[in-house]
């Protein structure tokens, strides 16, 4: 089996194709993977990777769900997913933590993801890809998630660190997309378009510099990191960055701000 890191760049990942341990799945728009994809890519809709239900729209679906996903794009255990979008990894992130989440470990995302592939000259492919549908089983989910009870739990606890990916406007308040503004008492303010490298196709931010940004807002790899955004889209992205650091304990809230700003019991700060 390839041993790959969490984090790929488009020059490696075209040196590894065809591969058939490897799974390359395209979270774009259908109308961009149409248009071009990485050869041998399949398409997978991210949303399909969250409940969609109100007020927490972003949490995780249950097994059968993620079972079916999973199995519908061909997936198998021996695979090593790729995983790509053309919005600068959230899609792709969410993808990579689900895995995580469900133990299977063996999954990076595509740094800069099809924008740096195509910009860079790299081949693509507009044949729809053929798949042949395994049958993936999801045994359980207990791994890189968090609820909102064992936060409330753990509020205060100076081995713990909440990062909020969202931007500086939801963060403080000023925009309000739940029933209730701010952030989680104690939480830091990262958003997340702030560790991407626009002259680098939006590819991460040099470690040197994010481990700075990190340390910065007292965010060390001696905490246990819980990052949230509004649907842990945004932060799935936080999450895949602080992993490919080197940070042992990290772990993504799902339910994020749509569940806590709309709960009238969870405290908030402003």
């Amino acid at each position: 089996m390839i041993n790959l890191p969490l984090v790929i760049e488009p020059e490696q990942l075209a040196n590894l194709l065809p591969d058939d341990t490897l799974l390359v799945v395209d979270l774009c728009k259908p109308e961009r993977y149409a248009d071009g994809h990485i050869p041998g890519a399949v398409h997978l809709d991210g949303k399909s990777l969250v409940s969609g239900t109100a007020p927490a729209l972003g949490k995780l679906p249950g097994i059968d769900r993620i079972s079916r996903c999973l199995s519908l794009i061909g997936l198998t255990r021996n695979h090593h997913v790729i995983a790509c979008d053309d919005e600068g990894g959230g899609w792709a992130s969410r993808l990579v933590w689900t895995l995580h989440v469900i133990g299977h470990r063996r999954a990076s995302t595509l740094n800069g993801g099809i924008q740096a592939w195509l910009e860079e000259g790299r081949p693509v492919s507009i044949k729809t890809q053929d798949i042949v549908p395994t049958n993936y089983t999801v045994d359980s989910m207990i791994d890189a998630c968090i609820s909102k009870d064992e936060i409330l739990f753990r509020l205060g606890d100076p081995a713990l660190a909440l990062l909020d990916a969202r931007t500086p406007e939801e963060y403080s308040g000023a925009k309000q997309r739940a029933a209730r503004t701010g952030h989680i008492p104690g939480a830091v303010n990262f958003n997340w378009t702030d560790t991407m490298d626009a002259k680098r196709n939006r590819r991460f931010l040099p470690d040197s510099e994010l481990r700075e940004m990190l340390a910065a807002r007292g965010i060390n790899p001696e905490q246990e990191v819980i990052v949230y955004c509004h649907t842990h889209h945004r932060s799935a992205h936080s999450y895949v960055m602080l992993k490919h650091l080197g940070y042992p304990n990290v772990k993504g809230y799902d339910g994020s701000w749509s569940e806590w700003g709309n709960d009238p019991d969870a405290p908030v700060e402003v």
